[in-house]
């Protein structure tokens, strides 16, 4: 049987903080697919020895005693959210490990992607030791859609997020198969179900204008804020573009920001006026303030402890501000959506719209064509030889 990667701790064995490092990596002779890197996932700085798939997802309250070694980790059940030592944990610990350094060496996955696996290994994890099972041998396709009836039933997830954790199940089962630990893929059977597209929700000018309004210059952050905002809505950026943004990434002479997308794509971005004003007066009057001499930071946007912010302080400011104009349903990915909405609607080319978003495919692009009716309309009334 082909031996798995091999890893440990760096200096003391028990636990920390440390980052883990491969000792002895063999190369299978049978080498896994490549998984296809997906789209979810939220976005990690952990080191590996603090990975999401040893970590608690929601702690409690009350923080339980640290676990004090590696093969009596401390899982979360989702029926009860209270920790319970996990039985025969080092059988299910090692092959994960393995699954997880293989995707970030061979594979060069993003953080967000490896943190993704890891958060959706660890919910079959948990179901594994809820269903008394003591190893990934014992991973079987009755098992697989238990946990995947169990996902969408009692924990209530979307079919989208259902499907993700199919997807994560079915590379590694192909990953534990390469490695001889299956004779047969238990998850061979299983097909990726195909999930529809919703149109996305595209508020309208005047909504929009009236959140970008919201933060007051004289408030605390307020400059911050408005900025931020501004720059979300003016170059249709994801939170998490955003929050990496750098100040030498910013070219104001020119008028355009440097945007590091998914899959680590650069795109050159131009920004309004109007925005590049406030993005100006925040770092004139208010980062400076903010900067922490002794922890040096060139991200653009710092919280009020100096440190960079992060996608989830992004989304938490918007949702504030939100709250403030009375405006429901809005959260970042809304302003992006409405940033391409908005230039399709004032005849911008499909085309233009995809470099400004750093779309991929087109098809991902063209959705937006059919959230704005009026100018279908228009198109017909001008074009079509009876109107």
């Amino acid at each position: 049987m082909p031996r798995s990667n091999q890893l440990s701790y760096a200096g003391n064995p028990r636990p920390s903080t440390g980052e883990l490092r491969i000792v002895d990596r063999h190369h299978h002779p049978s080498t896994p697919p490549r998984p296809h890197p997906r789209r979810h996932g939220p976005k990690s700085d952990a080191p590996w020895g603090n990975h999401p798939i040893f970590t608690r997802r929601n702690p409690a309250p009350a923080p339980k005693p640290p676990v004090e070694r590696l093969e009596q980790p401390a899982i979360v059940t989702p029926a009860t959210n209270q920790a319970t030592p996990a039985k025969s944990t080092s059988a299910f610990d090692a092959p994960v490990r393995g699954f997880l350094a293989y995707c970030k060496v061979e594979c060069g996955f993003a953080h967000a992607t490896i943190a993704a696996y890891a958060a959706d290994l660890r919910d079959l994890w948990v179901w594994m030791v809820k269903d008394e099972a003591r190893s990934w041998a014992e991973l079987s396709d009755a098992r697989i859609r238990a946990h995947l009836q169990d996902l969408s039933t009692k924990q209530e997830l979307a079919a989208v997020s259902v499907a993700r954790h199919l997807a994560t199940i079915r590379v590694f089962a192909r990953y534990l198969l390469s490695t001889g630990l299956f004779e047969a893929d238990p998850a061979e059977m299983l097909i990726q179900p195909k999930i529809g597209r919703k149109l996305p929700h595209a508020p309208s000018y005047e909504v929009v204008n009236q959140l970008l309004s919201t933060p007051h210059p004289d408030e605390p952050l307020g400059r911050r804020d408005r900025a931020l905002l501004e720059l979300l809505y003016a170059c249709g950026l994801r939170a998490s573009e955003l929050a990496n943004i750098n100040l030498n990434d910013l070219q104001r002479d020119l008028g355009v920001v440097r945007v590091l997308g998914k899959g680590s794509k650069e795109r050159i971005v131009p920004i309004a006026r109007t925005a590049l004003d406030h993005v100006e007066a925040y770092i004139e009057h208010d980062r400076p303030e903010l900067a922490r001499h002794d922890k040096p930071s060139q991200r653009l946007f710092l919280s009020r402890t100096g440190q960079p912010i992060t996608r989830i302080v992004v989304w938490q400011i918007v949702k504030r501000h939100a709250a403030r104009a009375g405006i429901r349903k809005i959260h970042p990915h809304v302003l992006r959506h409405a940033f391409a909405t908005h230039l399709l609607a004032g005849g911008a080319d499909l085309r233009v719209v995809q470099e400004l978003l750093g779309h991929a495919n087109i098809n991902t692009t063209q959705v937006y064509t059919h959230v704005d009716r009026s100018r279908l309309k228009d198109v017909i009334s001008s074009f079509h030889p009876r109107p």
